[in-house]
């Protein structure tokens, strides 16, 4: 028998039934890996289930707690799921490729988790704008942010990269480290606690299955090697898993965004951006444009240096961005 608490399952109340509990660690198709106390089972969404999930645009997830009709000779059919405490979101948008938007629709890509890992590789491909906008939906999310700076072995100097994540996100824990070298990789045991769980997200090539790898102690995913014209890296995770770690803490292996739409991000850009938002409400005019309004009090903190024209430009830039296409190249 397999205690569920090791996998974060903490529900108090008894299943009904017939039913038991499982957490997915794995999605293929139509097919879900589920570990319950019965161990590793196959599973299959209940024809009601399936339908009803239809509907709302809201399947399970790796990393969502369900519950199952158990089947020992076959898959198992999930037949509901249980309410997520945390939830990363991308705006999906239906007909993109075709030229035009014709809905903007919610993508999970991930739920149940106590930390963001937001991977950025230190070479010719950081951009801080672009770890900005992971910061934001993260913000949203319920999730702990936490900026890994990876590839460190490759730079000679990471300290004016690592300080410019730090001014854009003082709030938000920063590392550099080496997945190949082991730089830096005694200050993530903090994080990996026994029965936490934590995402990895980031573009391809950023290093996540590399990480993966160091803190499994094995080659468990394989490692493809970046462009050399553009820093760029190919996919290699094609879906998402999760991994038990040796530490008793979990991880959620995400495959490379090449886009990330803001989706319901307000709560994420107030947050990531309280101190711009706490200035304009200082403004003389509740409708101030901060053009050239008398009394506006983000020109007056631009003017003398205490609001960083950056931060001001990063802050319009996601505003008129939410729930827009934004692919990897323009980030």
């Amino acid at each position: 028998m397999i205690d569920l608490k090791i996998y974060g399952y903490t529900e108090v109340e008894m299943p009904p039934d017939g039913l038991l509990p499982g957490r997915v660690t794995e999605h293929r198709g139509a097919q879900y890996a589920v570990v319950t106390e019965r161990g590793d089972v196959a599973a299959l969404l209940k024809g009601a289930f399936y339908y009803a999930a239809e509907e709302r645009g809201d399947f399970p997830c790796v990393s969502d707690f369900v519950l199952l009709q158990y089947n020992e000779l076959g898959d198992s059919r999930i037949d509901r799921l249980l309410p997520r405490r945390s939830k990363f979101s991308r705006a999906d948008f239906s007909g993109h490729a075709a030229g035009y938007v014709k809905t903007i629709l919610e993508q999970v890509v991930a739920t149940n988790f106590d930390y963001v890992f937001i991977l950025s590789s230190l070479n010719g491909d950081f951009k801080v704008n672009r770890i900005a906008r992971y910061l934001t939906q993260a913000l949203q999310s319920g999730g702990q942010p936490v900026v890994i700076l990876t590839k460190a072995d490759l730079v000679e100097d990471f300290s004016t990269a690592l300080a410019d994540v730090q001014n854009a996100a003082p709030d938000v824990p920063a590392h550099a480290i080496s997945s190949h070298t082991g730089f830096g990789m005694d200050e993530l045991g903090e994080y990996l606690q026994p029965g936490k769980t934590v995402v990895f997200l980031g573009m391809s090539g950023v290093g996540k299955s590399s990480l993966l790898n160091a803190l499994m102690s094995q080659e468990l995913m394989e490692v493809k090697a970046i462009r050399e014209d553009d820093s760029r890296g190919r996919h290699t995770t094609t879906h998402r898993q999760l991994f038990m770690l040796p530490s008793g803490a979990m991880v959620i292996d995400t495959p490379g965004m090449r886009e990330l739409g803001l989706f319901g991000a307000d709560e994420g850009i107030s947050v990531g951006f309280r101190n711009v938002e706490e200035l304009s409400s200082q403004c003389r005019f509740t409708n101030c444009r901060h053009k050239t309004e008398p009394g506006c009090a983000i020109l007056a903190a631009l003017a003398d240096g205490s609001l960083p024209s950056e931060h001001w430009e990063r802050y319009l830039a996601q505003k008129r961005v939410r729930n827009c296409f934004i692919n990897s190249d323009q980030i």
